[in-house]
């Protein structure tokens, strides 16, 4: 029987067309009411990815793998390092509302970072998350958000750079955007970081935003 709370699924390190063929398992699942909702969670090998709004000229020249995929935004990159989480929830009756699910997401960020002591900001116009630079107070972007719908369940989702190869946003004009904007918690920090870190911390925020307490499942 399904309860009021939503699974987790550490998928670890696992190509992006397997995770991206189980979003859509998921949603079919979830739409039939045979799950709950799921909250997927983990990292990639290098990815390009361009959603529905893509622009061609944002992808440079990429010697990675490139998917065409059905989220909303441009282009990005998804890579280790990077901790991807792909909520697969019903939004329930009065809540919705696509834009106020955005903000969720990106408060669920802006919340983890300020565990580890980095202060995330909005930047209006530009859905995901973002800090200043103490010196100037330039806003460099830390992590990217970017959903799809069916009938009411979202998937794909937030991807936040830890301590992820930077060098690789050279690759693509994320989001539209010139790859010397985008930064990570790494390199914010100056020491390493272990995604694996602040996974648990991400994971709270989703139980305090979205009023749950998971049962852990391991794929």
């Amino acid at each position: 029987m399904i309860n009021d709370c939503f699974h987790i699924q550490d998928f670890g390190v696992t190509d992006y067309e397997t995770v991206w063929a189980l979003q859509k398992e998921l949603v079919q699942k979830r739409l039939a009411g045979d799950i709950p909702d799921t909250l997927l969670i983990g990292e990639h090998p290098p990815v390009i990815t361009l959603g529905r709004g893509a622009h061609r000229e944002n992808l440079l020249n990429p010697t990675i793998p490139v998917l065409e995929i059905e989220r909303g935004g441009d282009v990005t990159y998804h890579g280790p390092g990077q901790l991807i989480a792909y909520p697969i929830f019903l939004l329930p009756e009065g809540q919705r509302d696509l834009h106020h699910y955005l903000r969720k997401l990106e408060e669920a960020i802006i919340l983890t970072l300020r565990e580890f002591g980095l202060e995330g900001h909005r930047n209006p116009g530009w859905t995901g998350a973002w800090v200043k630079a103490p010196q100037d107070g330039q806003l460099f972007k830390i992590a990217s958000i970017g959903v799809a719908v069916r009938k009411w369940v979202t998937y794909h989702g937030i991807a936040l750079n830890v301590s992820t190869n930077l060098a690789h946003f050279r690759q693509i004009n994320p989001c539209g955007l010139g790859s010397q904007v985008m930064t990570s918690m790494e390199a914010l920090l100056e020491t390493p970081i272990d995604p694996k870190s602040v996974k648990g911390s991400l994971i709270r925020q989703f139980q305090v935003l979205f009023q749950c307490q998971p049962e852990f499942k391991a794929l």
